[in-house]
């Protein structure tokens, strides 16, 4: 059984469903069948989750948020208020193309930024930041952080959220003082900078 869940009265969850422990489903929300939410998630007010999606643990989604099937995201993710998914390259309104849906994967600790759409088919990388308003229209790497329309990489995010200061092939957090470093134009953590 599970623990410390709650769900809104005005809310609907379908059946199937599976709903982690200590999960939050607030005001007007539809969780519809088939869906995975994790532990400790906190799904905001008029949010709907589509059949088929999954949510990792604590993953916050702010209010007004659509998430459509063929969306993933992992532990830790924030959606930020009204951002805004698709699922289908080309959709027309007289043609099913529900066999065409396209994967959109959210990994580990990623923020989506308030308004910002992220265009179906791409990948937003491990602690990636997406800009409020963004328009996402390829992936994004771990720890990149992109704004614009379409989204432009403008420098990269440490894991807690502050951007990063380049050092030649490295960069340093002034918050928490992680360093990291670029390795075939991929950037990983290497531990604590040296005071």
């Amino acid at each position: 059984m599970n623990k410390g869940i709650f769900i809104h009265e005005s809310s609907y969850v379908d059946e199937p469903v599976k709903i982690g422990d200590g999960t939050k489903i607030w005001h007007f929300s539809h969780i519809m069948a088939n869906s995975e939410i994790g532990d400790n998630c906190n799904i905001g007010q008029n949010v709907v989750i589509s059949s088929n999606v999954k949510l990792g643990n604590n993953v916050k989604v702010q209010n007004n948020v659509s998430i459509y099937t063929g969306v993933i995201c992992e532990d830790d993710v924030f959606l930020g208020p009204s951002c805004v998914f698709t699922n289908v390259v080309n959709p027309r309104s007289f043609i099913n193309r529900k066999d065409e849906f396209k994967v959109t994967l959210i990994k580990k600790g990623a923020s989506i930024g308030a308004n910002s759409t992220i265009v179906c088919g791409n990948t937003i990388g491990k602690y990636a930041f997406v800009g409020a308003g963004a328009v996402v229209t390829k992936d994004v790497p771990d720890y990149g952080l992109v704004v614009g329309n379409p989204a432009k990489l403008i420098g990269y995010v440490c894991e807690c959220g502050s951007t990063l200061k380049s050092n030649d092939n490295s960069y340093i957090c002034n918050e928490c003082r992680k360093e990291y470093f670029e390795d075939n134009g991929k950037l990983i953590q290497r531990g604590i900078a040296n005071e």
